[in-house]
């Protein structure tokens, strides 16, 4: 039956590619057209057939509209086979780094009797699959000498002459290396692998090109700046390709559908019953790692910092997982055997590639190390990133403090403290006096909507700098549920706007992105421009930046005052620790001081900790 399936996903595939390459003749002949005409015009006046003055105006005009449509014909044909297919940003794996991973893989191809891959690069996803990188301009491969299909024992059923076609690369997510073991990993890789076999074939291959080459001629004729006359050229040429890849994209994406059928059909035969569990361990992989990123790699990148061994946290991640989620607690039995990342001969290497990769595809950082750009090891994280962080978010909260006018102390007459103090940001949010700001706007009268804060300083928009688009709708939605009158749900809105804009100058000051010249040569064909490719969350509303400024005010004084620690979660990020245990009810009481403007909860959760709120902290 395995045979059946995969003929059958071989047939459906080819008759596709085939489909897809009728289009190709099809344009091809309307572009031939013009010029036909003209042939026979001019045969038929050379034998004396097609004379006269209307046949001669004939010829006149049907060959420039012929030469025209060559030129246009060239025009288009030149930039499909000149323009290069965008290709994913990986990290190459020479076969000398890791010989035991290159004969697995081979090893695989031949029980799958499919040709091995041409090499393997790792990406940091968590996900597997063959990308060509064979350039159009290498020239359509060699045709076999018949077009039949070979027979279920000459191969993988997708032409006789399958080798005579680059393989594909194999491309690999580095957190499954890390997490999986060697035999999980083969299990995973046996459909991807599979695919090299319709790779190979000339139809496909031909097909896959031609579909290529027309979705990279349409990204190259959209670039901008250019001149009028190419924006014209390239504005024809691109709206030539965008019809033909119309044309070609149903029977393209039945085509790949086919191949996929027929891959999975032939990896049916090797390895069945462990590929259910690698499976699994794809899913509680991609949840290891997204959460490593969300939670752990994205507080260090916006400090300037990239953890370094990234796929390794992955591991510390799933194993917490696995001590802490009943359901995954089986998981963790399986970390007794090989790992897939004993298939590497420098492992710690191939992981720091990964993660610098992965911290310039999510969060947009420079393709080289520098000052401002460093990688951090997990055993320095909490000193280098977790407490950087609180006291970099605590000095941002108290220079919108002093922007606002507001007073080290609520008393006037009482001495102003040598530091900040977290009695500063607690009084000012729980005070019920007017704050004595210049920028304070006037209580609302009655009928009026109730006011969103003052604008942030520098703001010559009046509306909270960077989220002055969303900050005024996300106050009309809290005037629904807090009394209009109540100063301190206004000392929230007003210093949440603060943070916002001070933020945003911040981050628009601050250089991003890579530049030309620290291109690798494997990414030189995806535009650093766009970066960060697959950013991971969406920019923090002002509500969340005052929670979490307050809370990193609240962390640096349980620091200085308590003898209190940061500390690193896998799952959930940066940490409290509270005499070597984790404090993990701290956010209710800052989202009870926030929310509400109710300070009780957390000064009884400062006074039982020992924390003292009047003493000052150190700030960066």
């Amino acid at each position: 039956m395995t045979g059946i399936g995969v003929e059958v996903g071989a047939q459906a595939a080819r008759s596709r590619a085939l489909a897809v390459l009728r289009i190709r003749g099809r344009a091809l002949a309307v572009a031939v057209l013009p010029a036909a005409a003209e042939v026979i015009l001019l045969t038929g006046g050379s034998t004396g057939h097609l004379v006269g003055p209307g046949w001669s105006a004939a010829r006149w005009v049907v060959g420039v509209l012929a030469v025209v449509v060559l030129l246009a014909a060239a025009a288009v044909a030149l930039v499909v086979a000149r323009a290069r297919p965008a290709m994913s940003p990986t990290v190459p794996v020479p076969e000398a780094s890791a010989p035991d991973l290159y004969r697995l893989v081979r090893d695989l191809a031949e029980r799958l009797e499919v040709p091995a891959p041409s090499a393997i690069a790792l990406t940091p996803d968590c996900d597997s699959w063959l990308e060509d990188r064979t350039h159009p301009a290498h020239g359509p491969p060699p045709r076999p000498a018949h077009d039949e299909l070979a027979g279920p024992g000459q191969g993988s059923g997708f032409g006789a002459h399958r080798r005579a076609v680059t393989a594909p690369v194999l491309v690999i997510g580095s957190p499954f290396l890390w997490w999986m073991r060697v035999g999980e990993l083969r299990a995973v890789l046996a459909p991807v692998v599979a695919g090299t076999g319709p790779s190979a074939h000339p139809d496909i291959a031909a097909a896959r090109r031609f579909v290529r080459g027309l979705d990279a001629a349409v990204g190259a004729a959209s670039t901008p700046g250019r001149c009028p006359l190419t924006r014209a050229v390239c504005a024809a040429v691109g709206w030539v390709a965008r019809l033909l890849l119309r044309g070609c994209r149903e029977h393209a994406a039945l085509m790949e559908r086919g191949v996929a059928a027929a891959a999975a059909e032939r990896a049916q035969a090797v390895d069945y019953g462990l590929r259910i569990v690698a499976q699994e361990q794809v899913g509680l992989a991609y949840a290891g790692w997204d959460r490593l990123l969300t939670r752990v790699a994205l507080p260090a990148w916006r400090m300037g910092r990239w953890p370094a061994r990234l796929d390794a946290g992955v591991v510390a991640a799933l194993t917490e997982l696995s001590r802490r989620d009943r359901l995954a607690e089986g998981f963790a039995s399986r970390l007794g055997e090989r790992p897939a990342c004993d298939l590497l001969e420098e492992p710690g290497a191939v992981d720091e590639a990964a993660s610098l990769l992965a911290a310039r595809l999510f969060h947009g950082g420079p393709a080289e190390c520098g000052p401002d750009w460093a990688p951090v090891d997990w055993q320095a994280y909490p000193e280098e990133v977790v407490d950087r962080t609180w006291r970099a978010d605590a000095a941002r909260l108290h220079r919108v403090l002093d922007s606002l006018g507001v007073r080290p102390t609520a008393d006037p007459t009482a001495p102003e403290p040598p530091g900040p103090t977290l009695s500063r940001v607690l009084d000012h949010l729980t005070e019920t006096a007017v704050l004595e700001a210049p920028q304070n706007t006037p209580q609302a009268a009655d009928g009026e909507d109730p006011p969103q804060g003052p604008p942030a300083p520098d703001d010559e928009s009046g509306t909270g700098g960077a989220a002055g688009n969303e900050f005024p709708a996300e106050g009309e939605a809290e005037a629904d549920t807090h009394d209009d009158t109540d100063p301190g749900t206004e000392r929230s809105a007003a210093l949440a706007a603060g943070l916002t804009a001070a933020l945003a100058r911040e981050e628009a000051a601050a250089p991003r992105g890579a530049t030309a010249a620290g291109r690798a040569p494997d990414s030189a064909l995806w535009d650093d421009a766009t970066l960060p490719l697959f950013p991971l969350q969406p920019p923090r509303s002002a509500r969340e930046l005052l929670t979490d400024h307050v809370t990193a005010m609240v962390c640096c004084a349980a620091v200085d005052t308590a003898g209190a620690a940061p500390g690193l979660d896998w799952l959930d990020g940066p940490s409290l620790l509270l005499g070597g245990v984790r404090a993990a009810d701290l956010a209710p009481k800052v989202l009870s001081l926030i929310e509400e403007g109710d300070p009780g909860p957390l000064r009884d959760w400062l006074a039982a900790s020992g924390i003292r709120p009047e003493k000052p902290v150190r700030l960066v």
